[in-house]
């Protein structure tokens, strides 16, 4: 398309694929970040239930063990047992937990939208090629430039000290 086709001048042309570039570009961005900001979120979640997992190893196992080991031991089991027992609750509901944060982990991705994006438009760019400039009036010849179809002649520096 030519800028006779729809009245536009090649500045305006220029400056309208400027801005949808900008846009392109922008839009590019705001996808990898909500793709992103989707995973961080998946990585949040699995990371606080490996930290719950781990709070419960630590800090409540001590303490509940032996309330709950004295209450197995008070209905005729060995203490010994109790505590075994008691332990291995414990450490299953521990597990659990894992493989809860486990499965949230596999699921982060690369933002695989937006690299294709990026990519498509990385080929698109590179397959371009500059609009071939004709003779007059696309050429600048040194004095003179056109724009918006009248030609203008460049102005004389002037000799004042500064």
């Amino acid at each position: 398309m030519s800028s006779a086709d729809d009245g536009r001048s090649l500045g305006q042309l220029v400056a309208s694929a400027t801005t949808e570039l900008s846009a392109l570009v922008h839009d590019e961005i705001a996808l990898a970040k909500a793709e992103i900001r989707q995973d961080v979120k998946r990585g949040i979640v699995g990371g606080g239930a490996a930290t719950v997992a781990g709070v419960l190893l630590l800090f409540s196992l001590p303490v509940l063990s032996f309330a709950a080991a004295y209450g197995i031991h008070n209905l005729g089991l060995g203490l010994a047992w109790s505590f075994l027992i008691v332990g291995g609750a414990y450490i299953f509901v521990a597990l659990v937990l894992l493989l809860l944060a486990l499965r949230k982990f596999k699921r982060i991705k690369p933002p695989e939208k937006s690299i294709a994006s990026a990519k498509q438009t990385a080929s698109v760019l590179s397959k371009a090629k500059p609009h071939p400039r004709t003779g007059g009036d696309a050429a600048l010849n040194g004095d003179a430039a056109v724009r918006g179809g009248a030609r203008l002649e460049k102005q004389p520096k002037s000799a004042t000290p500064a």
